[in-house]
């Protein structure tokens, strides 16, 4: 009788391996992200305030030009930083490679409590205020605007957590309908003609120059300040590194792609704003000074065209710009927070990815962070004063490309695979301008410096704490 062959044995159990980010961004889905997070709500409100401060309508342009310019320099030095360190959480990783774990931890910190949810919250509650010019937000919702903002926050959140890939296509379709969306805006505005009689669309308000300011700064440094702000944004794509596929090509193609079609965009809507209006009434347009004004894309509309139609059309234009910057803010900065836990400073759990290669936990307590500023209504001071600091770490990580491309060269003999054009030109022109900015910043605004330093000053004693409870075996995986 013929025995039977014994089965062999299963192999033995071994540990799987730790899933990681999924490199599922493209070329297209990354320019979306950089123009998406930059275009929220600067271009319609900031013209307003940089005619105030510049004078002179071709100084207004010249200004969009300086920051534009000046962006483009930051994003190319980060093009290179990230195609070098293609991982997840962008600045943090340059820091912590460049100065060490306390420069970076502080980015974190400073991104995760007050940077990145002070923006959505920002962008929540402008949009909820967007939609109340259009129906009656207050009365239909609990906590009026707020409650509103926090059913945004949540809702794109949720999205989020679903898949990289549907968050992006989001984002993207998002992007596309903005971007149509300002161009119908401006084509209307050329096609149209400019009215007769726009003054009555706004109070009447002069113009008042602004000071100059420490260095020698004149009032034209605020209108570069207020285009840098709208500007604001370039920096995001780099958070979301661990997630694009071919990254040292991809990454800086985005980004240079992304701020060629933002610049376009600013200078073609400017172009309509005062082919509509004269320059007086761009300049008492709604702004901090004027808060009693219509914005200068409503009042530029409104000029062509019937203005309660205007108010409602811009409205709506507003708020699916918000929505957009605040769906990609929630995408890209929730990868801060997560390569902070995968080193172990920030709660472990914040690492862990969903089946769907998604850091759910960290997408949505990066959510309820932002919905306790949504609501306390305390988030446009803390934003204000954290401006300041996210200067100072734009200026360190611009610095750190000096830094990592002589360790790559005294180490290995290579360059980076990407080169900021003109270096080292552009990046020290950037830390230039970056510490001018800041001085200035200092000497006209003590409080406020003094609390975004206080805010970044916390965070020591809680890295010491994180430090001393950090497993050795903690470490920076690459996300591949």
């Amino acid at each position: 009788m013929t025995r039977p062959v014994p089965t062999p044995p299963p192999p033995p159990l071994t540990p799987a391996a730790p899933p990681t980010l999924h490199r599922a961004l493209g070329v297209v889905t990354a320019t979306a992200l950089v123009a998406g997070t930059i275009i929220g709500t600067g271009i319609f409100l900031k013209p307003a305030v940089m005619a105030q401060g510049a004078g002179s309508e071709a100084l207004v342009l010249v200004a969009w030009i300086v920051a534009a310019l000046l962006s483009f320099a930051g994003a190319l030095t980060y093009a290179e930083l990230g195609a070098l360190l293609p991982e997840a959480g962008g600045e943090y990783v340059y820091l912590r490679q460049a100065y060490g774990r306390l420069p970076a931890f502080l980015y974190g910190w400073m991104r995760f409590f007050i940077g990145s949810a002070g923006s959505i919250a920002a962008y929540a509650v402008g949009s909820a205020t967007f939609l109340a010019a259009v129906v009656d937000v207050d009365g239909a919702f609990p906590s009026g605007r707020a409650g509103l903002a926090i059913v945004f926050i949540a809702t794109f959140t949720a999205t989020n957590c679903l898949a990289l890939t549907f968050g992006a296509r989001l984002n993207a379709a998002l992007t596309a309908l903005k971007i149509l969306s300002v161009l119908a805006l401006c084509a209307a505005i050329f096609t149209l003609g400019p009215a007769t009689a726009p003054d009555a669309l706004s109070p009447a308000h002069a113009a008042t120059p602004t000071e100059p300011g420490f260095l020698g700064l004149t009032a034209f440094s605020t209108a570069v300040l207020a285009a840098l702000w709208a500007f604001d944004g370039w920096n995001n794509l780099v958070m979301v590194g661990g997630e694009i596929h071919h990254p040292q090509r991809n990454l800086p193609r985005a980004l240079a792609l992304g701020m060629g079609i933002v610049t376009a965009l600013y200078l073609i809507a400017n172009a309509a704003y005062f082919h509509a209006l004269d320059f007086d009434e761009v300049a008492r347009s709604y702004s901090t000074a004027h808060k009693d004004a219509l914005p200068v894309a409503t009042n530029a509309l409104a000029a062509v065209t019937d203005a309660a139609g205007a108010v409602t059309a811009v409205s709506i234009l507003f708020l699916v710009s918000a929505l957009g910057a605040m769906n990609g803010s929630i995408l890209t900065a929730s990868r801060v927070p997560y390569a902070l836990a995968r080193d172990g400073l920030f709660p472990r759990p914040l690492a862990a990815l969903s089946h769907r290669r998604v850091p759910v936990l960290a997408v949505v307590t990066q959510a309820l962070v932002a919905s306790v500023l949504a609501l306390s209504g305390t988030f446009d001071q803390l934003t204000d004063a954290v401006v300041f600091a996210s200067w100072i770490f734009y200026g360190l990580c611009t610095g750190a490309v000096f830094i990592l491309r002589r360790r790559l060269l005294r180490e290995t003999g290579r360059l980076p695979p990407f080169r900021t054009p003109l270096y080292p030109i552009l990046p020290a022109l950037f830390i230039a301008v970056t510490l001018v900015l800041l001085v200035n910043t200092v000497a006209s605004m003590p409080a406020l410096t003094a609390l975004g330093l206080g805010i970044i000053a916390l965070g020591v004693p809680v890295y010491l704490l994180a430090s001393r409870r950090r497993r050795p075996s903690d470490h920076a995986p690459t996300d591949g």
